[in-house]
């Protein structure tokens, strides 16, 4: 029997957990694997932990106290699976992620493909337009790879829909706590590639997820300087202090120096900025 812990962090967005919950437990899973569900709901107000006794009673509920956000309540889940039990697999969901009806299936054969020896990104599209959202970027051009049948190495993750072999857990670990929201997906897949694993690509879209709005308040002119500043430096912006750790830690010094004069730069002068990326 194949045991999968899936690790889902939540708040605040009850009809749209439910609805990832709803296409999770509707997953046509074969009979040789059994899934957990670890939960971290982080301080939710909209009733969600109610709604996942009431409708998902097996659900394996934590809590935060609204301070953990993504990536430290995904680090929670984890480390209360992996304390649980030594699963064969554990998967990450985002709970604006859906799963289609055969995903995990899928993603487990290309697992399997690679001697469960690999992280598996499962790549996400769109269901309104169709176009891939989410998944994994080319280590060459940084550009969103597209499913084509085969699997596709890349680099930096994204964490709606990842496969994570036993394997590899007792290599790498757990998520990077240090990070508040963003940036421990892409930070775990770059410890993969320092320690040679491969992070893949599936083979075909395993879930619908819609993307979410490209141009960050922190860089966005519309704003005032001073509501920039602070979205720059809030826990779901982007941190100048997370962001030098990440870029030392994988780039070293120089490039962390360098990246965090340009993030303040663009924050400072966004129109000047976006002219020139044009």
């Amino acid at each position: 029997m194949k045991q999968i812990a899936v690790l889902l962090t939540v708040f605040n967005r009850r009809d749209c957990t439910d609805k990832a919950l709803y296409h999770l437990f509707q997953n046509k899973i074969n009979e040789d694997v059994s899934i957990d569900i670890y939960l971290t709901d982080d301080g939710c107000t909209d009733g969600t932990s109610d709604m996942v006794r009431q409708k998902y009673p097996s659900v394996i509920l934590l809590h935060g106290d609204g301070n953990l956000f993504w990536n430290r309540g995904m680090y929670r889940a984890w480390k209360e699976a992996s304390r649980r039990n030594d699963y064969d697999y554990y998967l990450w969901l985002n709970d604006d992620t859906f799963l289609l009806e055969n995903a995990i299936n899928k993603i487990l054969e290309d697992s399997s493909s690679k001697q469960d020896k690999a992280i598996i990104s499962g790549a996400t599209k769109s269901a309104l337009t169709n176009e891939c959202t989410y998944g994994l970027h080319d280590i060459k051009s940084d550009k969103l790879l597209v499913p084509n049948g085969k699997l596709q190495k890349g680099t930096n993750l994204n964490g709606n829909i990842v496969l994570v072999p036993k394997y590899v857990f007792h290599i790498l670990g757990n998520l990077d706590p240090y990070y508040h929201h963003a940036g421990g997906d892409t930070d775990y897949g770059l410890r993969a590639k320092e320690k040679d694993i491969d992070v893949l690509l599936s083979t075909e879209y395993v879930g619908l997820c819609e993307l979410h709005p490209s141009l960050s308040v922190w860089c966005n002119p519309d704003y005032s300087f001073k509501q920039r500043w602070k979205a720059l430096n809030k826990p779901t912006g982007m941190p100048l202090k997370v962001l030098f750790y990440h870029e030392r830690k994988h780039y070293g010094l120089f490039v962390a120096l360098f990246h965090i004069c340009t993030t303040i730069t663009h924050c400072m002068f966004p129109k000047l900025w976006n002219s020139f990326s044009l």
